[in-house]
């Protein structure tokens, strides 16, 4: 006894020194162990490892992370530097694995979705800015990040039919909504229409459309002013526009800032009436203007408190005094009671019109001078030929261009042409644009710069729009911008990156947004799979999503070529788990993938005993087990009974592991042949073998049941 013990401990020594040369962690890991251990024990106090000598550095949450957490064995290499190993994708695969794309190791927090969202096909603008992710990721977790619909109308269709003002399935409008409404506004209404085509801007800034489409279609409405404010022309009296036959161009005296201030300045071109002594002391246009059908012509006499006797005693001493309202005007031309004439009341002489007499323009009358520059310089104006006036169709308002100095010192402010002169415009000849006709003169940079545009590098051969604007600026051509986010077809993911003539080697005019308008060649020349040869569909966005590279990629389709279901159904996402990056050759039997599974299975052997490759015989694709393999009902109660958990392998029975039509009882049984012979010494015919007790008892319980059964056969 004592010889065995000492055998014993020097075992156990033996076993110390041997594991004493041997590290827990490898022979990987070369650092000392005093930077971790003190000699006092192996347990960790202190630890001097630096973990940023690793390819791992410890930044953010993953200081403050305990080393097992991610160190579950000793050999601390075998730990993976991948977020996926050791946090669980709960996107289910929509986003990929990588995870340093939204998230950082300070948190889980996405900080910057917006900029996230711009990488993918759809930026966030307008009213998406504000929308709960929710909203339009309706996924059962709200965590799966599938590709969902890039157009207006998968997400807005019910607004589309929900719509009655207008009722645009009525109106056949189209489904793209961003044909009409802008995607960066917040709201369907107002500011969100796209009205380019008749600003709304002054009196025109409305939120009801219905102002103006007083129906429920919102096309044919006119742009001119006439077209909605004829009530407002035909209810004017003071003065009444029908009557005086005002021009129905409305903005010819108004702006769309509202009717009042009107550009028809009667105190400075005429006659102080809002201002002086005469403020306030008329009610019509026609207390003055008595002749409705000429306001060419006024009285004074008519309105004043005095009468003739009393106007004549008063300017007796007055060269050329009538009783006339047109000398009143001529020496009152501002209505104060001095009687000296001011002609910068009337008409300022200033510039050369200060060294004339007055025989000069007041050739006939001092009365009824028209104050207009062409009553006077028509003939300047005919006969002027650089330019030539006439011909050109230049305005007769002299002072557009002119002033009174000289007439070669012109001036025009070109922006109530409604094209304001910015950058190189300010500096050329009005004769370079204006060389025929300036009434003809259209503001479409084409109609200038053609020739630019025409020898330009790729213009006309890629048939690139002539909205010059969009691309260049008025200071200089080379200075190009395009703001690609502005049209319906946003850049994102792969786009972002590529070359202009990529998707537009063809034109700039009349591009899809089909995917497949580009992508055709992509499709037709796939391989793994061959997108042609399974019939898939063209529509490219339902399995991809802009990203660089066609990953990762969803594929709805997938039950109509292989149902996922059970154990499949939950592996949906790994793709690589059963195609291994090789889509054309998957088989669909279930030994093409379990093959292993089938040669590794020894409890029992499938292989050895042949069982079939057809694993849905026996196993359904929820699981290996339970399997249809019903041993108790067919055979014998293994599961249940008097020898249930009393076996560990089939083997233990089936001691024959190439015919399990083979089966031993004799040998697991715990009494041996001596007891079984006394114990059945009454029994006719019983032998001590493993048939004759599964012929008696056959559902393995002690009672006899089967002895009957047992003599008939033995006997007869």
């Amino acid at each position: 006894m004592q010889k065995l013990s000492y055998i014993i401990i020097c075992i156990f020594i033996l076993s110390n020194v041997n594991l004493s040369q041997t590290s827990p962690h490898g022979d990987d890991l070369k650092v000392d162990c005093i930077v971790c251990h003190t000699t006092e024990g192996w347990g960790i106090s202190n630890s001097k490892f630096e973990h940023s000598s690793t390819e791992f550095k410890l930044i953010g949450q993953h200081q403050d992370v305990n080393c097992i957490s991610c160190h579950t064995t000793l050999r601390f290499n075998e730990a993976k530097i991948d977020c996926e190993s050791c946090h669980t994708d709960i996107h289910e695969n929509s986003v990929g694995f990588d995870c340093e794309r939204c998230h950082s190791p300070e948190s889980w927090v996405v900080p910057e979705i917006e900029d996230i969202h711009r990488m993918s096909r759809f930026p966030l603008l307008g009213g998406h800015k504000i929308a709960d992710c929710s909203d339009c990721h309706e996924s059962s977790s709200l965590l799966n990040f599938k590709p969902i619909g890039a157009n207006c109308s998968d997400c807005h269709f019910d607004d589309y039919q929900a719509t009655t003002k207008p009722n645009h399935i009525a109106s056949n409008y189209s489904i793209n909504c961003d044909e009409c409404h802008s995607i960066s506004s917040v709201t369907w209404y107002g500011a969100g229409i796209v009205h380019a085509f008749f600003p709304l801007t002054g009196g025109h800034d409305v939120a009801d459309c219905y102002q103006c489409h007083q129906q429920d279609t919102f096309v044919g409405l006119s742009q001119d002013c006439s077209s909605c404010h004829i009530n407002d022309y035909n209810s004017t009296v003071n003065p009444s526009h029908i009557t005086l036959g005002f021009s129905t161009d409305c903005q010819s005296c108004h702006t769309i800032d509202g009717w009042q201030p009107a550009t028809f300045d009667h105190d400075d071109r005429f006659f102080p009436i809002y201002s002086g002594e005469h403020s306030g002391e008329w009610d019509e246009c026609s207390d003055c203007h008595t002749n409705q059908n000429n306001y060419a012509e006024f009285s004074c006499i008519g309105c004043h408190d005095h009468n003739q006797s009393e106007m004549d005693s008063e300017h007796s001493g007055v060269d050329g005094y009538v009783y006339d309202s047109y000398a009143c005007f001529a020496c009152h031309p501002t209505g104060h009671d001095d009687g000296s004439f001011s002609h910068t009341q009337k008409f300022p002489l200033a510039g050369s019109h200060s060294n004339i007499t007055c025989s000069d323009c007041h050739v006939t009358s001092y009365t009824n001078i028209s104050a207009d520059c062409n009553a006077c310089h028509q003939s300047s104006y005919d006969n002027s030929q650089n330019p030539n006036h006439k011909t050109l169709v230049l305005s007769e308002q002299c002072e557009q261009c002119h002033d009174l100095t000289e007439w070669t010192q012109t001036t025009f402010n070109h922006t109530t042409t409604g094209f304001e002169l910015l950058g190189s415009h300010t500096s050329v000849d009005c004769a370079d644009c204006h060389a025929v006709n300036v009434t003809n003169a259209v503001p479409e940079c084409f109609s200038c710069h053609e020739n630019e545009y025409t020898n330009a590098l790729d213009h006309l051969a890629q048939s690139f729009p002539k909205e010059c604007e969009m691309c260049h600026n008025s200071v200089t051509w080379i200075e190009t911008t395009f703001d690609h986010n502005a049209t319906n077809f946003p850049l994102t993911g792969a786009h972002i990156t590529s070359n202009c003539s990529d998707c537009h080697s063809a034109g700039y005019s009349n591009i899809s947004t089909e995917c497949s308008s580009c992508h055709q060649t992509d499709f037709d020349n796939s391989t793994n799979p061959s997108h042609q040869t399974l019939g898939l569909s063209i529509e490219c966005a339902v399995c991809h999503t802009t990203n660089p590279g066609w990953v990762p990629a969803e594929f709805p389709e997938h039950n109509n070529y292989f149902e996922l279901l059970g154990a499949h159904a939950a592996i949906a996402s790994n793709c690589v788990d059963c195609h291994n990056n090789d889509y054309n050759n998957t088989p669909t039997d279930c030994v093409g993938c379990h093959e292993a599974d089938y040669n590794n299975t020894t409890n029992p052997s499938h292989s050895a005993l042949q069982f079939s490759t057809t694993c849905d015989d026996c196993h359904s694709v929820n699981a290996w087990a339970p399997a249809t393999f019903d041993h108790d009902g067919i055979y014998f109660p293994i599961y249940s009974g008097e020898h249930k958990d009393e076996w560990n392998e089939c083997s233990d029975c089936h001691t024959t592991q190439n015919n399990y039509a083979q089966f031993s009882c004799i040998d697991c049984h715990e009494h041996n042949q001596t007891e079984m012979d006394s114990e059945h010494k009454d029994i006719a015919g019983y032998v001590y073998e493993s048939i004759a007790c599964f012929d008696c008892h056959p559902t393995g319980d002690d009672a006899n049941r089967g002895i009957l059964k047992f003599k008939i056969e033995r006997e007869y």
